[in-house]
């Protein structure tokens, strides 16, 4: 039955290759993709559901047992990001496909998509490192492509940048994997879990974890986001969405993960900086939202804020703190595909990109400014929305932690974004309206209705907490209990 671990990973693998030989049906491209996330989808939920019936789930690749083999470990805090990602996924795809862009349809489109979620899916399902890095290169591989498709000017500036940091961190990843490996022996993460602590974590072992933390802060957008906010800007709206959505997510995960399972001996020394980290960033990131009046800029800062944000809870490092960065995690997720899309969409119905050159777009597109809204107000944290209930934990967690200063900064980022979000829609919805009826775009169904869905979802997401909650604590009490994840990753079946 385990073997069904593989195949959120597999299927769009298949698919995409199966897709290449399709160049000239882009029909067949467009909803074959969709469908394949689709049955992705519906076997993450249910693997979601046998998570929470046997807590963990492993995947032994050849039959080798681990630590020797390779591993696929599914414990409900993979399990809702495979099923979030999932789900974002469908519905970016299905913006695609009405929005039509034949240029880079005839250049492959969609198989790098779903390669590019391949990569996601794997990421968060493997048991050791190194192919935690395997994975990350098959997601990277396919964004370097996806961020240069099309072969526009600014594209292939901000690719460069894009690749290079990359290339740079990959280079820091295995240098961190080789001195691990010479240390410890083993890549395994259960292994490693086992092997740090009866080691005690010893300075060398906290250089090394110090290591690991800038690769994922690069992958993440921690601090050194400088590459973060053009890159996002060049993409086409559904392929913007999709990495606005689920790139930094990756890194933000191998955070979690890493500095819950392997290197939490020393919190005074490594969470301390992870807190320090997210101050920077998201003090950084609140003065890019509101500095710049560039729509594309804005939601790509608000990215950034919103990474510094959900690691607060990590800092903080009690269950309460990680309840709400998980479910905040979740969020946004969804509602940064979400804002992403209904930027493009502004951006396609009016030409334009900036917040001063356009108004009173609720009148000619009343369902568009209400969706602009409900995402301003849910990524600002007001309830009944889902950025309410994770920012409420992770505040609660990280006072009970005596975090003062970070759930400070944390919150006065809330209020940037805020800010920064309702600004473009004051501006660019409110007011006389700066398009003629002759003027008027006509925005298809098929684009909208992706972003009514994310709505809804956001709204649905806020409204049952209490549905949702029971999946977020039991992931949260596995990062929290190493051991839980031990037993379950290296147990005899």
């Amino acid at each position: 039955m385990n073997n069904i671990l593989v195949f959120p990973m597999v299927l769009p693998i298949i698919a995409g290759v199966i897709l290449l030989f399709f160049r000239s049906k882009p029909a067949i491209q467009r909803w074959g993709s969709i469908l394949t996330m689709i049955a992705v989808f519906a076997i993450s939920l249910w693997i979601l559901f046998q998570v929470m019936d046997q807590t963990i789930l492993r995947l032994n690749f050849g039959e080798w047992a681990p630590p020797f083999g390779i591993t696929f470990v599914a414990d409900a805090f993979a399990m809702l990001l495979v099923t979030s990602s999932s789900l974002v996924s469908i519905l970016c795809l299905l913006y695609a496909a009405f929005a039509k862009d034949e240029k880079r349809e005839k250049f492959f489109l969609y198989p790098f998509l779903l390669l590019l979620v391949a990569g996601v899916n794997g990421s968060f399902l493997t048991g050791d490192l190194f192919n935690l890095f395997v994975c990350f290169e098959v997601m990277l591989l396919a964004s370097y492509v996806l961020m240069t498709l099309g072969g526009e000017k600014r594209q292939l500036t901000e690719g460069i940048k894009y690749i290079l940091i990359n290339i740079l961190s990959s280079w820091f990843f295995l240098l961190g994997i080789a001195y691990l490996y010479g240390s410890l022996g083993t890549l395994n993460m259960a292994h490693l879990s086992q092997r740090i602590a009866e080691a005690g974590q010893p300075p060398l072992l906290t250089t090394i974890s110090i290591l690991f933390l800038v690769v994922f802060s690069l992958k993440a957008g921690l601090v050194l986001y400088f590459w973060l906010p053009g890159s996002y800007s060049a993409l086409p709206t559904a392929v913007s969405a999709l990495f606005a959505a689920l790139l930094t997510k990756v890194g933000v995960y191998a955070l979690f993960r890493v500095f819950t399972l392997l290197f939490y001996h020393e919190p005074s020394i490594t969470h301390t900086i992870i807190g320090l980290m997210a101050i920077i960033t998201m003090a950084g990131g609140s003065i890019g939202a509101i500095a710049y009046t560039d729509l594309r800029k804005i939601a790509a800062y608000n990215v950034i804020i919103a990474i510094g944000f959900i690691l607060v809870g990590l800092a903080a490092n009690n269950e309460a703190a990680i309840q709400g960065s998980i479910y905040y995690l979740m969020h946004d997720i969804l509602v940064k595909g979400l804002l992403f899309l209904i930027i493009g969409t502004v951006i396609y119905v009016t030409g334009k990109t900036k917040l001063d050159q356009a108004s009173g777009l609720i009148t000619s597109y009343p369902l568009l400014g209400w969706l602009f809204l409900i995402t301003t107000l849910s990524l600002g944290g007001i309830p009944p929305f889902s950025g309410f209930a994770g920012k409420l934990l992770i505040g609660q967690g990280a006072l009970e932690a005596g975090e003062y200063v970070i759930v400070a900064a944390a919150f006065l980022s809330s209020l940037f974004v805020l800010y920064s979000l309702l600004r473009i829609f004051l501006n660019m919805f409110w007011g006389e309206t700066s398009i003629s009826q002759k003027n008027r775009v006509i925005l298809p169904k098929g684009m909208i209705a992706p972003c009514l869905i994310l709505a809804l979802l956001t709204v649905g997401l806020g409204l049952g907490m209490g549905v949702v909650s029971p999946f977020v604590a039991e992931a949260a009490h596995v990062l929290m209990n190493p051991e839980i994840y031990i037993e379950g990753a290296l147990k005899d079946e």
